[in-house]
């Protein structure tokens, strides 16, 4: 891999700079608080997991093109839910703005607002994204030129036409960009079919089932170290 023609980063935000478990738990306890003042026979149907379960793989299997729509597909489900147990729908809007506000409080693994600042004093970053994080909301958007997210692109990694877009908001050529993420698909296989340089963040020490020509680092740390910043 040459990285001196490195120009630019794009990086994963979810499970790269912050576990995204957490984060859905806070936001899941937040939308039950909601129905179970709002809603209370909601909470009800919304408790019962099999249920819920069933409905979530209904909607998805309606939307098998647009799985970039998460926002979408997660008001469907708060009007569903609320439809199905007998409770006004005339609340999804608000029952999803206090989810989509405790999904936007995340806890930073150790490494990466460290590492943001010293990748930033060199390179242009850009955050790339399949999932509904507000860099503005997080507390990031001083450290990022561009963000791009697959809700608002209409396609999701690892589909080319999206990191090639995000190496043109950086006016470069995506053999200029190095992309930075945790999952071996969306990130690194959909970098390396985009012509990108990628770098597979892997934190759980996982196993690649296949042999991925990419760097990979447990932290951000040595990434920072071996670009020498």
């Amino acid at each position: 891999m040459n990285i001196d023609c490195v120009k630019a980063i794009s990086l994963d935000l979810d499970d790269t700079l912050w576990p995204i478990g957490p984060t859905l738990v806070r936001a899941e306890e937040a939308l039950r608080a909601w129905f179970r003042e709002f809603a209370p026979k909601a909470l009800i149907f919304y408790e019962d997991p099999q249920r819920v379960a069933a409905l979530r793989a209904q909607i998805v299997a309606q939307r098998a093109h647009a799985m970039h729509e998460i926002s979408a597909i997660r008001k469907q489900l708060i009007h569903e839910v609320l439809r199905l147990s007998g409770e006004s729908t005339s609340g999804v809007e608000a029952a999803f703005a206090v989810f989509f506000q405790a999904r936007q409080v995340v806890e930073f693994y150790d490494d990466s607002l460290v590492a943001l600042e010293r990748l930033k004093a060199r390179f242009p970053l850009l955050a790339l994204s399949n999932g509904n994080a507000d860099l503005r909301q997080v507390g990031l958007d001083h450290l990022f030129t561009h963000a791009v997210s697959a809700e608002r692109f209409g396609v999701a990694k690892p589909d080319a036409k999206i990191f090639q877009h995000s190496a043109a908001l950086l006016g470069l050529s995506c053999s200029e960009v190095l992309h930075v993420g945790d999952d071996l698909h969306t990130d690194v296989q959909g970098a390396l079919d985009a012509g990108m340089l990628p770098v597979w963040i892997n934190r759980q020490g996982q196993v690649a089932s296949s042999k991925l020509n990419c760097l990979s680092f447990s932290s951000l740390i040595p990434l920072c170290e071996m670009l020498g910043v």
